[in-house]
């Protein structure tokens, strides 16, 4: 009787995981292809620090056994990619409020529409 209750549960469980999640949202998949990205220059620079840890044991190798009178022969091999600094992906642009556009602002506000400056110390246009 146990055992049922808990493959109940867990078959109820493992519906609710498997239910259908709503498509996601513009900015979701843009916080997903910025983390992809992320992710991408991440495993390159672990690849390129790999790719300096195997010259440099290959160079000390190489040293040692030259120095113990034994023939070395290099294999030849690509050279190591560094993949640079991260550069963020860039985002695209907002998409009006309205359809048209009219009435939607150009760009996201960077600083509030009001100053404390009273109007008459304002520079005319």
């Amino acid at each position: 009787m146990r055992n049922l209750l808990i493959a109940a549960t867990l078959a109820t469980a493992a519906a609710a995981a498997l239910a259908k999640l709503p498509p996601l949202s513009d900015e979701a998949k843009a916080k997903a292809a910025e983390a992809a990205a992320k992710t991408a220059h991440g495993n390159k620079t672990a690849d390129f620090q790999l790719c300096k840890a195997m010259e440099r044991v290959a160079a000390r190798y190489a040293a040692e056994a030259t120095k113990a009178g034994k023939s070395v022969t290099p294999t030849a091999t690509p050279a190591c990619a560094d993949p640079g600094p991260y550069a963020a992906v860039a985002q695209p642009a907002p998409k009006p409020i309205e359809a048209a556009g009219a009435h939607s602002p150009p760009a996201p506000a960077t600083a509030p529409p009001s100053t404390n400056t009273p109007a008459a110390k304002l520079p005319s246009k």
